[in-house]
């Protein structure tokens, strides 16, 4: 072809530079093209070298990770006391959500959590004996990710909480997490005022009693296939457990009832259920930390098994690289907020809730659940294009776990970091705003990407243990 041949013909361009390029080429009619190419995350040439070395030993690790968590078969079991059946709990010691962090540099809620978590347990009246308390040294703080459980926001237990106790009925580890309190001031987003503590002993002295002999009459409850009619019904199973709560009661009601005791008691915890959208939320997240779990420590495998923030940190786990943390900074949700409220209310993301990402839940299936991204003034468009985006980085899809709108294509699941790290895409979360303030509580809801920094942190400890 000659130039002459070149210009008599239409043109068509495709463009792999910035898009307004493209936007100018659409301006004049000229057909075009967006490449959406980015350049690699920055990490060291010999990290790079070292994992190009061990491909093929990280696939194969890769893939017998993502066996283990395709086959997991969480089930609820029933319901204890945290201080009687979560690993290592002990009088003295609080869980919270996220990787390690200490009290002096812990965020509003969570703050506001520790302090209501503590006049709960009644070893303070006020909250300022709480805050002393807290910081006092005689407190012990912990993940809840290090003790096998999850808690949303904030993410506090606290030694007398009842706590649900899941089995991986594949693989016979345990998960646990406490119930879920609804929306808005509640302890988890960092409220601690007296009605939000009401609260809290309710659902110890009536809820907990009343599911506890639900459960063991009903027997175990088969939360995968819940999870995956959910998916069929409108539900992410993050911020939008409508379906998967639906179903839940459906499954139990008959049980609470047979064994409420009394019709009050038996009213009282369905209308509770029924009138928190939410209440599946502490059911999905410890279903996919169960899942998870059971393929932690495969040598020299990428995926992710844990990704969590504290609203101070981001940080995540590897398969292959044990219980070492990587960490960065929690940055704050784009989020439609309450009447009254702005971003400059807003703390930075929190929450162990983005377990559900990492099992290929939440935003990696937001194209299940178009409706949350109205949060923050979406399209339908939008979040089919944030699920085909997570394709890009994930090590497998779940067969499953189903999204109807992609002729029930199985959602993407297991963050491979080298991925990440190849493709420069951050994994996609939607979630709750909590107020950077303590006790105010929630002031909104949104979507964000996960921070870089433990990523490419992540890349670079795997590395470094493939090297050693």
């Amino acid at each position: 072809m000659t130039a002459g041949d070149l210009f008599e013909k239409e043109l068509k361009v495709v463009n792999i530079g910035l898009s307004s390029f493209k936007e100018s080429l659409d301006d004049v009619g000229a057909t075009s093209v967006q490449v959406d190419w980015r350049p690699p995350m920055d990490v060291s040439s010999e990290s790079r070298r070292i994992i190009a070395e061990h491909a093929s030993a990280i696939e194969s690790a890769n893939a017998k990770v993502m066996d283990i968590i395709l086959k997991g078969m969480p089930e609820l079991v029933g319901l204890a006391r945290a201080l009687d059946v979560i690993p290592g709990m002990e009088p003295d010691l609080i869980l919270h959500a996220g990787p390690p962090i200490t009290w002096d540099r812990m965020c509003g809620p969570m703050r506001g959590a520790v302090i209501g978590g503590l006049i709960y347990e009644g070893k303070a009246s006020t909250p300022e004996e709480a805050e002393k308390l807290a910081a006092s040294g005689d407190i012990r703080y912990a993940p809840c990710h290090e003790h096998s459980t999850v808690g949303p926001m904030a993410g506090i237990v606290m030694p007398s909480m009842p706590v649900f106790v899941l089995r991986n009925a594949e693989f016979g580890n345990n998960a646990y997490c406490t119930m879920n309190e609804g929306l808005g001031k509640v302890l988890r987003y960092g409220a601690f005022a007296p009605e939000v503590i009401e609260k809290l002993r309710w659902m110890n002295d009536v809820l907990y009693p009343a599911l506890e002999r639900a459960i063991a009459a009903n027997g175990p409850v088969d939360l995968k296939n819940i999870i995956a009619q959910a998916l069929h019904m409108g539900d992410e199973v993050h911020n939008r457990n409508r379906a998967a709560t639906s179903l839940f009661y459906r499954a139990l009601a008959p049980a609470i009832v047979n064994t409420a005791g009394d019709s009050r008691t038996a009213s009282d915890v369905l209308a509770f259920i029924n009138g928190n959208d939410h209440f599946f939320l502490n059911l999905s997240m410890p279903a996919c930390k169960v899942t998870l779990d059971a393929a932690r420590d495969v040598p020299g495998s990428s995926v992710v098994v844990a990704m969590t923030r504290n609203g101070t940190d981001f940080g995540i786990q590897l398969a292959g690289t044990g219980d070492e943390w990587f960490t960065g900074p929690a940055d704050v949700p784009d989020a439609l907020f309450f009447p009254g409220y702005t971003r400059e209310d807003a703390n930075p993301d929190i929450g162990d809730s983005s377990i559900t990402e990492t099992n290929g839940l939440g935003g990696f299936a937001i194209a299940a659940s178009p409706a949350i991204v109205q949060f923050v003034g979406g399209a339908t468009s939008d979040a089919i294009r944030y699920t085909l985006e997570m394709y890009e980085i994930a090590a497998a899809e779940n067969s499953v776990y189903q999204i109807p709108y992609l002729n029930f294509r199985g959602t993407p699941t297991g963050i491979d970091v080298v991925k990440v790290v190849a493709k420069n895409i951050l994994p996609f979360i939607d979630t709750g705003v909590a107020h950077r303030e303590p006790g105010i509580g929630q002031v909104g809801a949104g979507v964000l990407s996960a921070s870089a920094s433990p990523f490419t942190k992540a890349y670079e400890g795997l590395a470094a243990r493939l090297a050693g």
